[in-house]
């Protein structure tokens, strides 16, 4: 599994824990409102802001609150315009880390940033510094209860994804981005259960970290992730399977 994978699986982890404190439902509306500002307010059309209700919804979210976030995106309601910025940097051990940002208040979240890389031994970067170093990539994530692995891979691959992974009782499918919702739709029609579909950055190869910097990265991570203006956290890491396990613990 790659490392973006496992850290991946680790933010699934902690999503119950932020969903309790509105994190989860703090940047999925913020996301929404730019998805409906940049793409209109219809779903069909609109694959991003397809994606946003539908994490919205996976996180529980009223309805009543996605309508309004998209209103506020089309302009029939004020709202508060955000900033799509893309922060680049390096952790302990040279993994690259990008930074999906959306904000209210560049300087103030530059400085946050820049604060925490610090703190946690990384630093900010140059734009297109580690950028070349990741893709644009579809992730569905399918229950793996009563699934038959071998069944969900040949299905996966017969539609256009090129890797599956095992990550604690999910598979992870990797697609193409631009095949990741027709994807979506053909394993949900041969009754797969997808629970979710995400669009974003990956590495395209890995950086080993090991022993104390490990640890840091994975500190560095997650209080990235804890940061309400950074919607995506991505990293090109690769660390032991014992260090997550106590990480996670």
């Amino acid at each position: 599994m790659s490392g973006h994978s496992k850290w991946a699986t680790i933010k699934r982890k902690k999503a119950a824990t932020d969903a309790k404190r509105g994190a989860v439902f703090t940047r999925v509306i913020k996301e929404i409102t730019v998805a409906a500002r940049m793409g209109g307010g219809d779903p069909d059309a609109n694959p991003r802001l397809r994606m946003a209700i539908a994490q919205a919804k996976g996180a529980n979210m009223p309805t009543a609150n996605i309508e309004r976030a998209i209103k506020k995106g089309t302009g029939e309601l004020e709202g508060v315009s955000y900033e799509s910025l893309t922060y680049e940097g390096y952790g302990p051990g040279g993994a690259a880390i990008l930074m999906d940002v959306l904000t209210d208040n560049k300087k103030r979240t530059v400085a946050d940033i820049r604060h925490v890389m610090t703190k946690y031994g990384g630093n900010l970067g140059e734009a297109g510094s580690v950028a070349w170093q990741f893709e644009n990539r579809g992730s569905l994530v399918v229950a793996a209860d009563g699934v038959d692995e071998e069944d969900l891979f040949d299905a996966a691959v017969e539609y256009g994804a090129d890797d599956m992974v095992d990550g604690d009782g999910q598979y992870i499918v990797s697609v193409p981005a631009e095949k990741a919702f027709e994807l979506q739709a053909v394993l949900l029609d041969k009754d797969f259960p997808v629970e979710s579909v995400e669009i974003g950055l990956e590495p395209t190869n890995s950086v080993e970290v090991t022993g104390g910097d490990a640890r840091r990265l994975l500190q560095l991570l997650d209080a990235l992730d804890d940061n309400d203006d950074i919607q995506k956290v991505s990293a090109n890491c690769d660390i032991p399977e014992e260090v997550l396990a106590q990480y996670a613990d």
